[in-house]
C-alpha cells in the first residue's frame, strides 16, 4: 500500500493519533475533546502529521473539523491537493 492509499491514511492518522494521546483505539466519531485532547497534544498529533504527508495543516481549517473523520478526510484531501 502506498502512503496516499485511502485507508492507509486513516491507519497512519489513527496511529499517530492514538500514540500521542497513549490510547488504544478510537471510534470515528470521537472529537480530540472525546479523546482528551488537550492543546500540545494536537499540536503534536498535527506536526506528526504535517511531516509524514509533506502537507501543511491550516489553523482555520480546523475549526470546521468536528470528529476525528472529518479530521481523516481533511487529511486524504490535502495530500490530494497536493499530488
Amino acid at each position: 500500500m502506498s502512503a496516499q492509499d485511502p485507508s492507509s491514511v486513516e491507519e497512519k492518522v489513527k496511529e499517530i493519533v492514538c500514540k500521542v494521546l497513549h490510547k488504544q483505539d478510537y471510534d470515528a466519531s470521537s472529537t480530540f475533546a472525546d479523546l482528551e485532547a488537550d492543546s500540545l497534544d494536537i499540536v503534536q498529533i498535527l506536526v506528526a502529521i504535517e511531516e509524514e504527508y509533506n502537507i501543511e495543516i491550516m489553523d482555520d481549517d480546523l475549526q470546521e473539523i468536528t470528529d476525528m473523520q472529518k479530521f481523516v478526510d481533511y487529511i486524504k484531501r490535502k495530500i490530494a491537493e497536493k499530488n
